[in-house]
């Protein structure tokens, strides 16, 4: 089927229907599509999330003689968690972005508590 039944949008059916890996659009969304759309907002809406939490670690946390400003994932944890039950995640992706430093691959709550995370 070169047209899904269920959609409204004719320019679905003029695209081709398999795209290879060195293709731009391979593993995309149709340019303009809802689907698209949803990506974006969700990009979005997660960039906020991150920019909430270093504020947070920022008035939680204490600077030190580095002048990097650290807080334990216990107090982090404890002060996030009334805001967003995401925290590990939104964690994840701000040292994915360069934004937070700590060590391991994962932070589980009770046994990583003492763990220092770093606003970089």
């Amino acid at each position: 089927q070169r047209k899904n039944p269920f959609s409204n949008d004719e320019r679905l059916a003029s695209k081709p229907v398999h795209t290879h890996r060195g293709d731009p659009a391979y593993g995309r969304p149709p340019e303009g599509s809802k689907t698209e759309q949803r990506g974006k907002d969700a990009h979005s809406h997660v960039g906020k999330e991150v920019e909430e939490l270093c504020l947070i670690i920022r008035s939680t946390g204490e600077k030190g003689e580095d002048g990097h400003v650290s807080v334990t994932f216990r107090q982090l944890f404890e002060t996030y968690v009334t805001i967003s039950n995401k925290v590990v995640g939104i964690l994840l992706r701000a040292r994915k972005h360069g934004l937070v430093h700590f060590e391991g691959e994962m932070l589980w709550q009770g046994k990583d508590d003492d763990v220092i995370i770093t606003l970089l």
